[in-house]
């Protein structure tokens, strides 16, 4: 196959998904404000989530238990959180999330208690780790036995960091 004809089959699945492919060189706009805030680490809100959520908490929540035992989202934590709430591709990586949460006032650091559907979040890893908050104490979140799953303590994980607001983008 040319290059051409792979560059055309590319540029036509990325259409059918609803990305832009841009040529090299060319910039990619700044992103659009999302509830009136632009960030730099933030990605575009307009791309369509798979198989996401209703974009409340409870909904956050049903969403994770109808994927348990998932691991098609293994190393996919982020995705898998803002599938849970009805979007995607809002932060590149839990730790990023976790810092955008800070920035803007909406981080609640060590905090054990997070209310059901907020954003728990940990830093193991260079791109840290995210799940939903139950309510309880416990959360939902990918790499629970190797899936997605349900843990009773938010101290599951090395490292809590702590929630942020039940609300996409922060």
């Amino acid at each position: 196959m040319t290059r051409r004809r792979i560059a055309s089959a590319l540029a036509a699945t990325a259409a059918a998904i609803g990305l832009a492919v841009l040529p090299a060189g060319v910039a990619a706009a700044s992103p659009a404000p999302v509830n009136g805030v632009v960030a730099g680490n933030v990605l575009s809100s307009t791309v369509s989530p798979r198989s996401a959520g209703d974009g409340t908490a409870a909904g956050a929540i049903q969403w994770m238990q109808a994927h348990t035992g998932s691991s098609g989202w293994e190393g996919y934590c982020e995705m898998a959180v803002e599938n849970a709430w009805g979007t995607t591709g809002v932060w590149p990586s839990a730790i990023d999330h976790w810092y955008g949460a800070v920035q803007y006032g909406k981080a609640h650091s060590g905090d054990p208690y997070p209310p059901a559907g907020a954003f728990v979040y940990w830093n193991i890893s260079q791109y840290g780790h995210v799940g939903i908050a139950d309510g309880y104490g416990g959360f939902y979140s990918s790499s629970i036995g190797g899936a997605i799953g349900h843990a009773d303590s938010v101290y599951y994980f090395a490292n809590y960091l702590g929630w942020s607001n039940p609300q996409v983008p922060a």
